[in-house]
C-alpha cells in the first residue's frame, strides 16, 4: 500500500511539474475572446454592418482551424451616434476583459474612444470612420480597415483637374469627420493648382431650413462645382433643398463623397422624387474587385439580412464587405497572437486608481497587457478577404485603394471610371494596371462621357459671375500722359481710350453680365505705378485693374493676366539728324576695311593671274616695267570685265572665274547701297540701339511709373544714378533736345506703344536699333480667375474679327510725322559679310599656286637633270638657275630640250661607229667634227 501511495504522489508532482513547463512557454488558448463591436444600429450604415460582423463571427468560429478551438464572443453596443454615449460604451467594454473593439462607425466617435483605447492598450479596428486625421501618431491604437479619406479627395482633386476645373465650393458638416475631410481636399486641390473658394458649413443637426440658408449663400459665389462631405441622413436633405432652390439645372456640377454610393447600394430604387434631385450627380464608391470569396459572401446577403430580421435596407454597400474582413483581419491577428506567445491578461491602471472617486468605479477598467503584441500582429496580417487583397502599408493605410466613379442617371447609376492611387484615373479596372508601370500623365487620364445635370453631355463650364450684386472694384490707372490709351474724363468718374475701349467692348462678348465700378489709381497728375496697382489685387483692394499694364514675369507670379491685346516692347528712342550727300557719298556702301581688303584682293589675283600665264601668255610677258602695268591693269579692269589680256592656262582660267564672281557680288553690293544713300533720305545718331547705349555713361530717360527703370538695373545692370525719370511727353521731347551735356538725356528706354504714339510727331527722334524684350499688355486678375479665362476668349474674337484692329485705329492712329518715310541710316557694308566670297577665292589662289609650282618642279628636274648642275659652284647659282628656268617661256624650254636630245642622239651613233671600225679615234676630236658637221648644216 505504501509503495502505491508514493507512486501516485510521484505522478501528481510530475504532471505538475510538466504542465507548469507547458504553460509557462506555450500558454494554454483561452476557450472564448471577448471583442467589441461599436454600432450605431439605427443608422443606415449601422443596421447593414451589424449583420456583417455578425455573420464574419459565426463563420469564424464555425471553422475550428482558424483560432485553433478559441471561441469569438463579440459583445455589441449601439452608441447611437452619440460621442457620449461612445465613451460610455467604451467603458463598459474595458469592464469585460475586451482585447479589441471593432467600431465605432462615426469618426467624431472614434476620436473619443481612441484616447481610451491608448490609455488601456487596446486595438480599435474601425471600418467606418475614414478621417484622415485618425491615421497621425497621437492614436497609434487606432486602426483604420477601410480607405482614408485622403484617397477620396484625391479622387475627386484629380476629377476637378481632369475637367480643367480651378476653384469648387466645399458643403459639409461641421464637425471632426467634415472639417477634417474638407481640410484634405483643399491640400489635394492645392497640390493640382487648385482651390476651395467657398467652404458652407452646416451644423450636425442641420435642419431643412438651415441647409436652405447655407445654399442661398453658395448660390451667390461664381463657382458651379459643389462637393458635398456629409452623412447619408443630410445629404438627401441637402440636393432636395438644392432643387428647390434650382442649383441641379445645366451649368452646376454636384460630386458627393460615398455616402452618395451607400445609399443607392444599401436602398434599393430610390423614390422618383429624390431620384430627381440626384439627376447628373457624381459619387465615389470603395472599389473591391470581382472574386470568388465576394461572390459566395454576396450571394448568402439575402438570407443574413432576413435572418437578422433587417427591413427596408436590405442592399449591401462596401461597408459592409469591409466589416466582414475586419473581423476576418482580427482573428487571424488573434490567432498569431497566440501563436507567439501572448497571454489575455489585464492590470490595473495606476493612474485610473488615483482618480477614483465617487461611483465612477474607473479602478473596473483594465490595462491589456498584451495590446502592443495584438497590436502589432495586426498591421502584419497579409490576407485575401471578401474586399480583395488585404494588408497595410508603412503608414498604417490599406495597400493600393482604389475608387470606382459613379453617376447617377436615369432611374439607376452607371460607372464611368476608376481611381486608384497607382495610376489615377482610368476607365479599365485598377487591377489589371498593376502589371504595368504607373503612369499618371493628364494623357493617360481618362473617363466615360458623364451625363451632367440639365441632362447634358458637355463639360459645365464651372462658373459663373457671382448674383450677389456686388460690383466688381476694377483698379484704373489714372495716367498724366498718353491720355489715348486711357485717361479719366475730367469732371466725371468715367475714362476713356483705347485700353477702355477693348475692355468694354471685351467684357460685351461674355455670355453673362458682369457689374464692376472703374476706380481711379493715381492723382492725374504722375503717372501712377503699375506695380503697385497690380499688388492691390492681391491685397484685396481691387478685384482686377485694366489700362495700359505690361505683362511681366514678377507680375505674373502674383496675379493672372488675360490674352494680350497689344503687343509691346522696350524700344531706345534719341535724337536724329539728317544725313546729306556729299562728294565722297560714293565711299560709303563700304567700311574702310572692305575697301582696303577688296584692293588688297585684287592685286592678288592679279598677280596670282601673272604667275600662271607668265611662261605660256605673251601677253604677260615684257620688260618689269610693263608686267607691272600689266598686273595692275588687269585686276582692275576685271571690275568691269573690261580686261585686254587673254588666260590660256587651265588654273589662270578657273581662278579668274571664281574672281569674276566675287566682282560680281561686290559690285551689285556697292550699285544697290550707293543707290539707296543717293536716293533715301538717311538719319544718323551715334546711338544704334541698345547695346551702344549700356556701354555709354550718359543719362537714360524713362517713364515714371513705369517698370522700365527696375529693368534697366536688374537686368541690363546700368547703374541707377545715369536714370532720369520722366511724366509727360513734353518731358521727353525737351530732355532729348538738351542732350546729356545741357542736363538732358541721350536716349529714352519706353515701351514701343508709347514711343510710336510719341514719334507721330515729333519727327526729330527715331527708334534706334531692334526691340530688345517681348511682352504685351493685358488685363489683370487674380491668379486662376475664371473671369481672365473669358476675357482672354472674348479678346481673341475681337483680333479674329478685326474689332481689335478697329478700335487701335480709332485711337492711335493719328496725323503721322511728315518723315515718316525717311530711314535711320543702316550700317555699312562690312566685311564679314563677304568674308566667305573672299575665303573662297583665297583658298582657289592658294591651291592653284600650290598645282602649279610642283608642275614647275617637276619639269625643272625633267630637263635640268641633277648631273648637270653638279658643277655648280654653289647653291646660290642652282637657284639662279631654277629661276631662270621659271622666268623663261616654255615654249623656248622645249626647244633647248628638243636640241639636247638631237645630240644626245648623235653621239650614241659616234660611238656605235667607232665601234664597229675598230678604231682607236678620239671620241672628242670625233664629237668636234661632229658638233661643226651640225653647226654647218644649221
Amino acid at each position: 500500500m505504501m509503495r502505491l501511495f508514493w507512486t501516485l504522489i510521484l505522478i501528481v508532482l510530475y504532471n505538475g511539474y510538466s504542465s507548469e513547463g507547458v504553460n509557462s512557454t506555450h500558454p494554454a488558448r483561452p476557450k472564448v475572446v471577448n471583442i467589441g463591436c461599436m454600432l450605431s444600429f439605427e443608422s443606415l450604415v449601422g443596421k447593414i454592418t451589424k449583420v456583417a460582423v455578425e455573420a464574419a463571427v459565426e463563420d469564424i468560429n464555425s471553422n475550428p482551424d482558424v483560432l485553433g478551438g478559441t471561441k469569438l464572443n463579440m459583445i455589441t453596443l449601439d452608441s447611437n451616434s452619440s460621442g457620449f454615449l461612445g465613451i460610455v460604451e467604451a467603458i463598459r467594454f474595458m469592464e469585460t476583459d475586451t482585447v479589441a473593439i471593432v467600431g465605432p462607425q462615426s469618426s467624431v466617435i472614434a476620436h473619443v474612444v481612441s484616447n481610451i483605447a491608448n490609455e488601456l492598450q487596446v486595438p480599435l479596428l474601425s471600418f467606418a470612420a475614414t478621417d484622415p486625421t485618425l491615421s497621425s501618431l497621437q492614436y497609434p491604437f487606432f486602426v483604420r480597415t477601410s480607405p482614408s479619406d485622403m484617397f477620396q479627395m484625391a479622387a475627386i482633386a484629380e476629377m476637378i483637374d481632369h475637367y480643367e476645373w480651378r476653384e469648387v465650393i466645399a458643403i459639409y458638416i461641421d464637425d471632426d469627420f467634415g472639417r477634417n475631410g474638407i481640410a484634405t481636399l483643399a491640400d489635394q486641390l492645392a497640390k493640382r493648382r487648385c482651390s476651395i473658394s467657398y467652404k458652407a458649413a452646416m451644423k450636425p443637426e442641420a435642419t431643412l431650413a438651415d441647409a436652405r440658408d447655407v445654399l442661398v449663400q453658395v448660390a451667390l459665389r461664381e463657382s458651379r462645382i459643389m462637393v458635398v462631405h456629409t452623412y447619408p441622413s443630410k445629404g438627401l436633405e441637402i440636393f432636395s433643398m438644392a432643387r428647390y432652390l434650382g442649383m441641379t439645372d445645366n451649368g452646376y456640377v454636384w460630386i458627393a463623397t460615398h455616402w452618395l454610393s451607400t445609399i443607392l447600394d444599401t436602398s434599393g430604387p430610390l423614390p422618383p422624387d429624390k431620384k430627381e434631385n440626384l439627376e447628373g450627380a457624381i459619387t465615389l464608391r470603395i472599389h473591391t474587385p470581382r472574386s470568388e470569396l465576394k461572390q459566395k459572401f454576396v450571394s448568402r446577403w439575402s438570407n443574413l439580412t432576413r435572418e437578422a430580421g433587417v427591413t427596408g435596407t436590405s442592399g449591401m454597400s462596401t461597408y459592409a464587405l469591409y466589416a466582414y474582413d475586419t473581423v476576418w483581419l482580427l482573428a487571424r491577428a488573434i490567432n498569431e497572437f497566440f501563436n507567439q506567445g501572448g497571454n489575455v491578461s489585464f492590470s490595473k491602471d495606476p493612474r485610473l486608481t488615483e482618480q477614483n472617486s465617487g461611483s465612477l468605479n474607473l479602478d473596473s477598467m483594465s490595462i491589456f497587457n498584451g495590446g502592443k503584441l495584438l497590436l502589432d500582429n495586426i498591421f502584419k496580417v497579409n490576407m485575401t478577404g471578401v474586399t480583395g487583397p488585404y494588408s497595410f502599408t508603412p503608414d498604417k493605410n490599406l495597400f493600393r485603394p482604389a475608387f470606382e466613379v459613379i453617376n447617377v442617371v436615369g432611374t439607376g447609376f452607371r460607372k464611368v471610371g476608376y481611381w486608384s492611387e497607382y495610376s489615377g484615373l482610368s476607365i479599365v479596372p485598377p487591377e489589371t494596371l498593376y502589371s504595368k508601370p504607373p503612369n499618371h500623365s493628364s494623357s493617360n487620364q481618362q473617363l466615360h462621357s458623364i451625363i451632367w445635370p440639365g441632362q447634358t453631355t458637355e463639360k459645365p463650364r464651372g462658373w459663373v459671375f457671382p448674383n450677389n450684386g456686388r460690383q466688381l472694384k476694377i483698379g484704373v490707372p489714372n495716367r498724366a500722359s498718353f491720355r489715348e490709351f486711357v485717361g479719366k474724363v475730367p469732371g466725371t468718374d468715367s475714362f476713356r481710350g483705347y485700353c477702355i475701349e477693348v475692355f468694354t467692348t471685351a467684357i460685351n462678348l461674355l455670355p453673362y453680365a458682369v457689374p464692376y465700378k472703374l476706380i481711379a489709381f493715381g492723382d492725374g497728375h504722375n503717372n501712377p505705378d503699375d506695380t503697385e496697382l497690380v499688388r492691390l489685387i492681391t491685397a484685396g483692394v481691387y478685384d482686377a485693374a485694366i489700362g495700359d499694364i505690361a505683362i511681366t514675369t514678377n507680375r505674373t507670379k502674383t496675379v493672372g493676366f488675360t490674352q494680350p491685346y497689344i503687343e509691346s516692347g522696350l524700344v531706345v528712342v534719341a535724337p536724329v539728324k539728317q544725313q546729306n550727300s556729299n562728294a565722297w557719298a560714293f565711299l560709303r556702301p563700304f567700311t574702310p576695311r572692305m575697301w582696303c581688303v577688296t584692293g588688297v584682293f585684287f592685286l592678288i589675283v592679279g598677280t596670282v593671274i601673272w604667275i600662271l600665264e607668265h611662261r605660256l601668255n605673251d601677253d604677260f610677258r615684257g620688260p618689269p616695267s610693263k608686267q607691272i602695268v600689266t598686273v595692275l591693269w588687269f585686276s582692275f579692269s576685271t571690275l568691269f570685265t573690261a580686261q585686254r589680256e587673254n588666260t590660256v592656262s587651265t588654273l589662270g582660267r578657273i581662278v579668274l572665274l571664281i574672281w569674276l564672281f566675287v566682282v560680281l557680288i561686290i559690285n551689285s553690293s556697292y550699285t544697290a547701297s550707293l543707290t539707296s544713300i543717293l536716293t533715301v533720305q538717311k538719319l544718323s545718331s551715334p546711338i544704334t540701339g541698345i547695346e551702344s547705349l549700356v556701354n555709354t555713361k550718359e543719362p537714360i530717360g524713362y517713364q515714371l511709373g513705369s517698370f522700365v527703370r527696375n529693368y534697366l538695373i536688374q537686368e541690363l545692370h546700368i547703374d541707377e544714378s545715369r536714370l532720369v525719370p520722366l511724366n509727360l511727353p513734353e518731358d521727353y521731347a525737351r530732355a532729348l533736345k538738351d542732350g546729356p551735356s545741357h542736363g538732358g538725356v541721350a536716349a529714352v528706354v519706353d515701351e514701343r506703344a508709347y514711343m510710336e504714339l510719341f514719334l507721330s510727331s515729333r519727327c526729330q527722334f527715331s527708334i534706334l536699333g531692334q526691340e530688345f524684350t517681348k511682352n504685351g499688355w493685358g488685363f489683370a486678375f487674380p491668379r486662376d480667375s475664371p473671369l481672365a479665362i473669358d476675357m482672354s476668349t472674348a479678346i481673341l474674337k475681337l483680333s479674329e474679327n478685326g474689332e481689335l484692329q478697329r478700335i487701335h485705329d480709332k485711337w492711335l492712329s493719328g496725323i503721322a510725322c511728315t518723315s515718316q518715310n525717311t530711314k535711320l541710316e543702316v550700317d555699312r557694308l562690312q566685311l564679314k559679310s563677304f568674308s566667305g566670297l573672299f575665303f573662297i577665292c583665297g583658298l582657289a589662289c592658294f591651291l592653284a599656286l600650290l598645282i602649279y609650282f610642283v608642275m614647275i618642279a617637276c619639269h625643272y628636274c625633267q630637263y635640268y637633270p641633277k648631273s648637270e648642275s653638279s658643277g655648280e659652284s654653289s647653291r646660290s647659282g642652282r637657284l639662279q638657275t631654277f629661276f631662270s628656268f621659271v622666268d623663261e617661256k616654255e615654249e623656248s624650254v622645249r626647244s633647248r630640250s628638243k636640241r639636247r636630245q638631237l645630240e644626245a642622239t648623235s653621239v650614241r651613233s659616234i660611238d656605235q661607229d667607232a665601234s664597229i671600225n675598230g678604231s682607236r679615234i678620239d671620241r672628242s676630236e670625233i664629237y668636234s667634227n661632229r658638233v661643226v658637221s651640225f653647226g654647218e648644216s644649221v
